[in-house]
């Protein structure tokens, strides 16, 4: 076990028409900010930077439910990082706060002009605003950076545009490619992307208690039904709501030797003692080790687990802290839930 040094909160989260008075006239980062990948950090830092020279709130602007989840309701949308977790994210890069526009037919129906003359400049007051260059917003993704640059002119605030970030083959980071790595348990990768250890978020809740029976008790958190992250046995982390990080191994599934049933995240923190029940807490996964499996004996089972779990040790052992990113998280405290979970079944 390791302990957070100066645990810090989460930045706030206010939504757009609840902004405190001494929030507004910041830098102000736009997007949707999905992953929190290392083309979302250049914007972050930039709307540290420009909030440090206006001596101004630094803020990020996103948007809740994801416009694609909006506009195609239909198509189950992986979301990489709720804003709870953005809000650890956005802590780590100093910044002051999240403000989260609700994202409804109003909102898809605003024009480009009135997004900004409404939004940034009536409700949010900015300063400065930061967003990539394939930024487009308002009724029919009309507007543009080209545009926004326009109105900042006009309507007195500054503008940056962040060109794509890209890695060592010259390929743009993107939320896509996070995605399609967890999807197929490519941890390693995925983390490589993301500049940081992905993690979850979430409420640990009663279970059935199998477990314990097998000598295995677990901290079971339920993630959201969009969860795409490949079913599988992970080494893993738990970060507790007083900063301690805990080694862990966890599985990510529906049970196959049991129940086959809803698909729930169980972490076993090695050498643990204490009860986590009603915690928020932070799960970070460090690797896959295999694919989910159904066992024909009780028996097979539990000497299953006991590799997993020396797997597991063996690799987080090794594992260092990490990124600067990460080593920062470190210092970040689990968020608080917006809402109870509802119970495991």
């Amino acid at each position: 076990m390791t302990s957070a040094k100066a645990p810090l909160p989460p930045a706030r989260i206010f939504p757009l028409d609840a902004l405190p008075a001494h929030y507004r006239h910041g830098a102000i980062a736009i997007g949707n900010f999905d992953g929190m990948h290392r083309g979302h950090q250049a914007l972050l830092e930039a709307a540290r930077s420009e909030a440090d020279a206006h001596r101004t709130p630094a803020l990020l602007l996103t948007f809740e439910p994801h416009p694609r989840s909006f506009f195609r309701p239909e198509a189950s949308l992986f979301r990489l990082t709720p804003v709870e977790a953005k809000a650890r994210l956005a802590a780590a890069f100093g910044l002051d706060g999240i403000v989260v526009a609700n994202f409804d037919q109003e909102l898809a129906k605003t024009s480009a002009t009135d997004f900004v003359g409404d939004v940034l400049v009536k409700q949010l007051g900015i300063s400065a605003a930061i967003v990539g260059h394939d930024f487009h917003f308002g009724h029919d993704r009309q507007g543009s950076p080209a545009f926004l640059a326009h109105e900042g002119i006009r309507r007195g605030f500054t503008m940056s545009v962040l060109g794509a970030v890209i890695d060592d083959q010259g390929v743009a980071f993107s939320s896509s490619r996070v995605r399609q790595n967890l999807e197929q348990g490519a941890i390693e990768t995925a983390n490589a992307e993301l500049g940081y250890r992905w993690f979850v978020t979430g409420t640990v809740q009663h279970g059935d208690k199998r477990g314990r029976e097998l000598g295995y008790p677990t901290a079971n958190v339920k993630l959201p039904a969009d969860c795409g992250l490949a079913l599988g046995i992970y080494a893993v982390q738990l970060t507790r709501a007083d900063g301690s990080v805990h080694d862990a191994v966890a599985s990510y599934g529906r049970r196959p030797t049991f129940d086959n049933g809803a698909v729930l995240l169980e972490v076993h923190v090695f050498d643990f003692q204490e009860q986590l029940y009603d915690e928020t807490v932070v799960v970070t996964f460090h690797a896959h080790l295999r694919p989910e499996a159904r066992f024909d004996s009780i028996e097979a089972l539990i000497e299953q687990m006991d590799r997993d779990s020396l797997a597991a040790r063996r690799i987080l052992a090794t594992a260092g802290p990490g990124t600067e990113l990460d080593q920062r998280l470190a210092t970040i405290l689990p968020p608080q839930p917006v809402a109870p979970a509802g119970p495991i079944l």
